[in-house]
C-alpha cells in the first residue's frame, strides 16, 4: 500500500510543492515533443507520396548532420557546408528514386518497407566509413545559433530556458506549419495527394511519380538536416540520434505530424523521467513514449485526429 501511495501520489505532491520545477520539466518536454513532431513530418511526407514507411528517416537525421559537420571539419565555411549538405540530401533523394523506388513501383508495401531497412544499413555503414563512429560537436556558433540561457523568477523559484531550446521550438514549429501549408495549398501538394490516393490515377492525369518522389524525399532530407542541427546543438552529433528519431513513431500513432501529438509525447516522457523515474527505475524516458503509443493503439487506433474507419461488408 505504501508503494502504491508513493507511485501515484508522491509525484503529484512534488509538483505542488515545487511548481517552478514542474514548469521547467514541462518546457523541456515541449521542446523535445516539437522536435519529435518535426521528425514525424519526414515520415508522413514520404508515406503519403509513395506509400513507403521510411524506416531510414532516423539515420537520415544523423547522416545529414554528420555531412554538415564533416564538410566544416575539412575547412568549408559553415553556411557553404550547409548548402553542400542540402545538395547531398538532394543527391540522396534522386538516388533513392532511381535505385529503389523506380524498380519497385507497384510492388507490395512490405518489399518497399524492407528496402528502407537496407537503406538504413547502407547509410550507417557509409556514414561510419566516411565520418567515423565518434560523436561530433555541432557547429552551433558558426551557424550563429543562440547560446546561453534566459532565467526568470516564477512561482517562488527560478526557471531557466536555454536559448537554443527556444530557437529549436520556434524553427521546428514554423517548419511543421510551413511544410504542412505548402503541401496542402500548392500545386505540388495537390499532386502529392493525388499520388497518395492512386499511382495509376496520378499517372493518367500527367503527374510524374518520379518528380514527386524526388521532391518529397528531398523535403524529408531538409527536415532531417534541420532536426539533426537542432538535436546536435542540444547534445552532440552521433549515431545515437537515430534512436532519438524513432521517438517520432509514437507521435505518428497519436495523430500525425502536427505539434500537438509531439508535445504530448515529449511532455509525458519528461514528466515520467523526472517524477516517476526515481520510483520506477531510471530509463523510463526510453520506453514511456512507446507505452503511450500502445495504449492509444488499443483504445483509439485512428489516433487523436484521425477519423474512425468503418468497413461495410
Amino acid at each position: 500500500m505504501d508503494l502504491l501511495y508513493k507511485i501515484f501520489l508522491d509525484p503529484f505532491i512534488q509538483m505542488g510543492t515545487a511548481p517552478d520545477l514542474l514548469v521547467q520539466t514541462l518546457w523541456e518536454g515541449l521542446v523535445a515533443g516539437v522536435l519529435y513532431a518535426l521528425i514525424a513530418l519526414g515520415y508522413v511526407l514520404i508515406y503519403k507520396a509513395s506509400g513507403v514507411f521510411n524506416f531510414a528517416q532516423g539515420i537520415m537525421v544523423v547522416f545529414a548532420a554528420l555531412t554538415l559537420v564533416g564538410f566544416h571539419e575539412v575547412g568549408v565555411p559553415a553556411y557553404v557546408a550547409l548548402v553542400l549538405a542540402l545538395c547531398v540530401m538532394l543527391t540522396l533523394a534522386i538516388a533513392v528514386e532511381r535505385i529503389i523506388l523506380r524498380p519497385l513501383v507497384n510492388q507490395p508495401e512490405i518489399i518497399l518497407f524492407m528496402a528502407t531497412f537496407g537503406l538504413t544499413s547502407l547509410l550507417i555503414g557509409f556514414g561510419e566509413f566516411v565520418f567515423g563512429g565518434e560523436p561530433k560537436v555541432m557547429i552551433a556558433d558558426e551557424l550563429h545559433l543562440p547560446s546561453g540561457a534566459v532565467e526568470f523568477q516564477m512561482l517562488g523559484g527560478f526557471v531557466s530556458l536555454q536559448k537554443i531550446d527556444i530557437a529549436a521550438a520556434i524553427i521546428a514549429s514554423l517548419m511543421v506549419a510551413g511544410l504542412a501549408a505548402f503541401f496542402q495549398s500548392t500545386r505540388i501538394g495537390r499532386a502529392l495527394r493525388a499520388v497518395a490516393d492512386s499511382h495509376k490515377a496520378a499517372l493518367s492525369v500527367g503527374i510524374s511519380l518520379e518528380q514527386i518522389w524526388v521532391i518529397v524525399w528531398f523535403a524529408a532530407g531538409i527536415v532531417a538536416l534541420a532536426t539533426g542541427i537542432m538535436w546536435g546543438a542540444r547534445s552532440n552529433v552521433s549515431f545515437a540520434l537515430e534512436i532519438v528519431a524513432l521517438k517520432a513513431l509514437p507521435v505518428l500513432v497519436l495523430g500525425g505530424f502536427t505539434s500537438v501529438p509531439g508535445a504530448i509525447v515529449g511532455v509525458s516522457e519528461k514528466l515520467g523521467e523526472f517524477y516517476w523515474g526515481p520510483l520506477l527505475g531510471s530509463g523510463i524516458e526510453s520506453w514511456l513514449a512507446y507505452v503511450i503509443a500502445l495504449v492509444f493503439l488499443l483504445a483509439r487506433p485512428q489516433g487523436l485526429f484521425g477519423e474512425k474507419i468503418i468497413e461495410r461488408v
